[in-house]
């Protein structure tokens, strides 16, 4: 019980944070979820709590989302998910955790590279990357600090980009919860779970609607970049101790 209500809390913290800055709950909470549960159950768990999350950020910023993106990227993102959701149920734990760890490491590089480019996407090349971070969202779930440099690239900001990157993340979770009822890798608990993990982040999210305006860019990109690096190494060192 304790677990639980710990793993509640930080929900409701990573909740908070990903309504300030369109991402963020999976990159906290997942390193606990996985330490407490191991990957073939934390990983359903998010996906569900996910679900929630986006929810939550459509709610509150419904009016701003651009649905023309949403399924220029969704479209491709969809099919994609579930293909990489039944590519992460068939490896090895250990595998999954490190996968994860080094994914969120190798972000941090990434982002500071395609921010320095200044590139922007046009409404074909967002439907590519839909497809591809679909694909990674389902084999490792967070791809959040990479729809991030999407949708911004694509020309949205602050609450049109946080309602729109929702509303796609929404969809392609549907297609990754879909593939886990089909594999049966959704118990009940699983399910009850998710939806208590899911609460806390809807209820964190809808109480930041006011700091969104506030939070630099500076700001933003560190904030991330920190999470990042403390979520990648717990999930290393999970990995690390699994291996055989």
């Amino acid at each position: 019980m304790g677990d639980y209500l710990f793993v509640t809390l930080i929900a409701i913290l990573s909740g908070a944070l990903s309504g300030i800055i369109g991402t963020g709950s999976s990159l906290l909470l997942l390193p606990l979820m996985v330490s407490n549960f191991g990957p073939r159950v934390a990983m359903p768990v998010m996906a569900i709590a996910a679900i929630l999350g986006n929810l939550s950020r459509i709610a509150v910023w419904w009016r701003e989302i651009d649905w023309r993106a949403t399924l220029a990227y969704s479209l491709p993102g969809v099919p994609a998910a579930s293909l990489g959701a039944h590519v992460m149920l068939s490896l090895p734990a250990w595998i999954i955790d490190g996968a994860l760890g080094l994914f969120f490491w190798v972000m941090i590089l990434v982002r500071r590279n395609l921010k320095n480019s200044h590139w922007t996407l046009s409404i074909k090349q967002l439907g590519l990357c839909g497809g591809v971070v679909g694909f990674l969202t389902g084999l490792v779930l967070s791809t959040g600090p990479v729809s991030v440099l999407i949708f911004t690239a694509y020309g949205l900001s602050r609450g049109g980009f946080i309602g729109t990157e929702a509303s796609s993340a929404l969809l392609l979770y549907f297609s990754k919860v879909s593939t886990f009822a089909f594999q049966q890798a959704l118990s009940m608990q699983v399910v009850l779970t998710g939806v208590l993990m899911g609460s806390g982040i809807m209820l964190g999210t809808l109480s930041t609607k006011v700091i969104v305006q506030r939070l630099s860019v500076t700001q933003f990109a560190v904030l991330i970049d920190v999470i990042l690096f403390i979520s990648g190494a717990g999930l290393i060192v999970n990995a690390w101790s699994g291996a055989p």
